[in-house]
C-alpha cells in the first residue's frame, strides 16, 4: 500500500460525463437481469451529487465503511450517492475495469470524494474526516458532514478543504 492524497481538484469544475455498468442499485446488489448494465451520468437528476472511489481492500476505505454507511442513511434522500471501484481488475480483481473515471476525476486514492451541487460543479473535494486506521480520532465525517450541511442549506462552503489520504489507485496496465 503506498499512502496517497487526493490531487484536489479545483472548485467549480464540471461533473465529468462518464458511463459505467451498474452492479448496485437503491435497493443493493442487481440481479442478474439488471446486472451490467450500461449507465451514463447524463442520467443524473438536477440535484448535489455525492462521488465515492473506493475499492475492495484499502484499509483505509474498510476504515470509513460504516461511516459512508451513515451519511448515505441521512442525505440519502437529498443527495445522489456513486461509490466507484476504481482500480484494475486485471491487477485487482475485486475492484472496477480500467480505472478511466477516475482518471476523468483526477482521482488519485481510495476513498476519494468528490460532491457537486445541483448544478453538478464541484463544491467539496477531500477528506471525510481527520480519522484514520490507528490514529484515535473520531469516524464522524465531520468535514464532508459540513460541506453537505452547509450545500443543502444553501449556505457557502468553506474552500479550505483538507486532501484524502489512502491507498494509490491501481491502474489497468497498458
Amino acid at each position: 500500500m503506498v499512502l496517497t492524497p487526493s490531487e484536489m481538484l479545483p472548485l467549480g469544475t464540471a461533473l465529468p460525463r462518464f458511463e459505467l455498468q451498474q452492479v448496485w442499485g437503491p435497493e443493493g446488489p442487481l440481479g442478474s437481469g439488471d446486472a451490467g448494465v450500461p449507465w451514463s451520468s447524463t442520467a443524473l437528476a438536477a440535484e448535489p451529487v455525492l462521488v465515492l472511489f473506493l475499492c475492495a481492500h484499502c484499509p483505509f476505505v474498510k476504515h470509513i465503511e460504516p461511516e459512508i454507511s451513515r451519511l448515505e442513511h441521512d442525505f440519502g434522500t437529498q443527495i445522489q450517492i456513486l461509490a466507484i471501484a476504481s482500480n484494475s481488475t486485471q491487477t485487482h480483481p475485486q475492484d472496477g475495469p480500467t480505472g478511466l473515471v477516475a482518471r476523468a476525476f483526477q482521482a488519485a486514492c481510495t476513498p476519494d470524494l468528490f460532491l457537486f451541487n445541483a448544478q453538478h460543479r464541484l463544491v467539496y473535494r477531500g477528506q471525510l474526516d481527520g480519522s484514520r486506521p490507528g490514529n484515535d480520532q473520531p469516524l464522524d465525517g465531520r468535514d464532508l458532514r459540513a460541506a453537505l450541511h452547509a450545500l443543502l442549506q444553501g449556505r457557502p462552503i468553506n474552500p479550505d478543504q483538507r486532501p484524502s489520504i489512502g491507498c494509490n489507485i491501481k491502474w489497468h496496465p497498458s
